[in-house]
């Protein structure tokens, strides 16, 4: 045992907490709130932005600290799904994007993908179309077949959510619901202009890509789902209540897709 004169124990215990402790108590509380509002999913360099908006003079390091006391962990690590992804097209169209992600304007260029959704009532498909200026899903449809019906509507949300007043590039993949007849005609009567991946290289789609995985790794990974309808209830909530308006986006400067936006037309309109 500690050689300490009772006393001096009682007297320890009698001293008041640091300031210095009383404000990292103060800042847990914070950064707790700050981290359950992202859903569990931000790690310390978000929260320390989320932070700074709040006015907290809070260094990242200190964030990471607080954090890893107080058991908070950022959410990572997602793999795709292993298995085959083909199937001849019946239309291609060159790959105009060549990986250009970089857009300085919104609606210049708009990506396409569908991924999957496992629920105990079966599978769920989403759709999805994203604007690569600020990353923002303008588009989306969720459906229990993967046919071409699920990529149309979500095109035809991003149209009518965006109402584009000049020629869009749309890039997706070779997939048959991307290369079918209805499919070029809608991009036809849009002014929209087909480009696709080259064939079996998910790498020319990659923000798509890079949606799905951060939708899996945050949100659906950590849920069972009863039935479609569940988890299509909640696919809409990290969609349009947390990922567009919320959600940091490193390509963004920190900003959410929607911020992102609002500062350009902002910007726009000053000119």
């Amino acid at each position: 045992m500690m050689q300490v004169h009772p006393s001096g124990y009682y007297a320890w215990l009698r001293q008041p907490q640091s300031l210095r402790s009383l404000d990292d108590q103060r800042l847990t509380g914070v950064i707790t709130a700050s981290w359950q509002e992202s859903g569990g999913v931000y790690g310390y360099r978000k929260i320390s932005a989320d932070l700074r908006d709040l006015g907290e003079q809070c260094g990242k390091h200190r964030v990471a600290r607080l954090m890893r006391l107080a058991g908070l962990r950022s959410q990572t690590g997602y793999r795709r799904r292993r298995g085959f992804y083909g199937g001849r097209p019946i239309v291609t169209a060159p790959n105009h994007l060549d990986r250009q992600f970089a857009v300085t304007e919104p609606n210049r260029v708009w990506v396409t993908d569908i991924t999957y959704i496992r629920t105990h009532e079966g599978w769920l498909y989403l759709a999805a179309v994203l604007d690569l200026f600020s990353r923002q899903v303008v588009g989306w449809s969720m459906g229990a077949r993967m046919d071409r019906e699920l990529a149309i509507k979500a095109l035809l949300m991003a149209v009518w959510r965006r109402k584009p007043d000049q020629e869009v590039l749309v890039h997706s993949d070779q997939g048959s619901q991307f290369s079918s007849n209805d499919w070029q005609d809608l991009l036809r009567a849009h002014n929209l202009k087909p480009s696709m991946s080259r064939r079996g290289n998910c790498h020319d789609n990659a923000v798509a890509e890079s949606f799905f995985q951060l939708l899996k790794r945050e949100r659906i990974k950590r849920q069972t789902y009863r039935d479609r309808e569940e988890a299509r209830r909640d696919v809409f909530n990290y969609i349009e209540m947390f990922y567009n308006p919320k959600r940091r986006h490193s390509f963004n400067n920190g900003f959410s897709p929607v911020e992102y936006e609002k500062q350009y037309f902002e910007r726009l309109g000053s000119v």
